[in-house]
């Protein structure tokens, strides 16, 4: 039942039962409202779910449900297809080889702060952690081994596209959820408290998926363990822009596919859909943003890196995602 009208039926009913009861009246009145509110909210949902408004929303928008649940296939796809690894510090590999033990005479445990070791974890002193808090990107490179190389910028913009086209699918599909929700308008308890039915009854797939973002970081643990500072630095679509820049200016690259890569950045993505009107420029297609809010847009190289294919504009194109699923690596007729 409402929560306003739960806390009224809590005060009342419990006063009422114990004029007449006395003390275990008092106790049965609470029981009573206790017991009947999962009742109550039961039978509100039965109603709700069994109502021709209901139905008939549900019949109504079984086309977008359908759209929908293609864009969540799609988005597990690119998940499943991702590469989200770059570098990694050698700091402790083989720290599971000792076995650490504290042997104080007074057993004066300080140790609060322990040092982790993982691939994606550099240990290292309070101003090296200070430092990369400052200069990221520097840091990044110089203790987890991203080298200024063509390869490793390639990999640096493999990272990237498939973390940028992550993000999109992702936001798209929560925004279509969001529509269908104000679509059907359910009552808010509902989503509150019956919200996995609601899903399952509408239709619609959801997607627990979230961008699998790569995240470094730098660890200061002073030797009792007394003090610790971490830096973390996740490799979101700006912080793969700024690595991929800054690794093409150390590189003495030409028309290269790596070097090729170092330009498409977010804000060229951007620049392309203006330019094409957020219109897929596929000739058999033609859908835009214009007759369909929350289409999923992406740019496509017309001819592919893979095969020579270079990210200047005029090589570029906006795809709505069936035709870039579609097209995948194919030159063009």
């Amino acid at each position: 039942m409402p929560k306003g009208l739960f806390i009224t039926l809590l005060i009342i009913t419990p006063i009422v039962m114990a004029s007449s009861l006395g003390f275990w009246g008092f106790v049965l009145g609470v029981a009573i409202v206790v017991i009947s509110s999962p009742i109550i909210w039961f039978v509100r949902k039965n109603r709700y779910f069994n109502s021709e408004q209901f139905q008939t929303l549900r019949a109504q928008i079984a086309s977008v449900v359908a759209e929908h649940n293609e864009v969540v296939t799609y988005v597990s796809e690119i998940r499943s297809e991702g590469a989200f690894e770059l570098g990694s510090s050698s700091t402790g590999q083989y720290a599971h080889l000792a076995r650490f033990e504290n042997t104080s005479a007074w057993n004066n445990r300080r140790d609060r702060n322990v040092a982790e070791y993982a691939p994606h974890v550099h240990n290292a002193s309070l101003q090296v952690v200070r430092n990369a808090s400052v200069e990221p990107i520097k840091y990044l490179m110089k203790y987890f081994e991203i080298r200024p190389t063509q390869e490793t910028l390639a990999d640096v913009q493999r990272v990237a596209q498939d973390v940028s086209r992550l993000e999109e699918a992702v936001g798209n599909v929560q925004r279509r959820e969001a529509e269908i929700v104000a679509m059907i308008d359910p009552p808010a308890f509902i989503l509150k408290r019956y919200s996995g039915e609601f899903w399952g009854l509408v239709g619609a797939h959801l997607s627990p998926i979230t961008v699998p973002y790569p995240s470094y970081k730098f660890q200061y643990t002073s030797a009792g363990g007394n003090s610790g500072q971490d830096v973390n630095i996740k490799l979101d679509t700006p912080t793969l822009d700024a690595l991929s820049e800054t690794l093409a200016q150390r590189i003495r690259w030409a028309k290269s596919a790596a070097g090729q890569r170092a330009l498409m950045t977010a804000g060229l993505r951007n620049w392309i859909k203006n330019r094409d009107n957020h219109t897929c420029q596929n000739p058999a297609c033609g859908v835009s943003v214009a007759a369909e809010p929350h289409l999923l847009l992406e740019v496509d190289h017309i001819i592919p890196v893979s095969k020579g294919g270079l990210s200047h504009p005029e090589n570029l194109q906006t795809l709505c995602w069936r035709c870039n699923r579609t097209k995948g690596a194919r030159m063009p007729a």
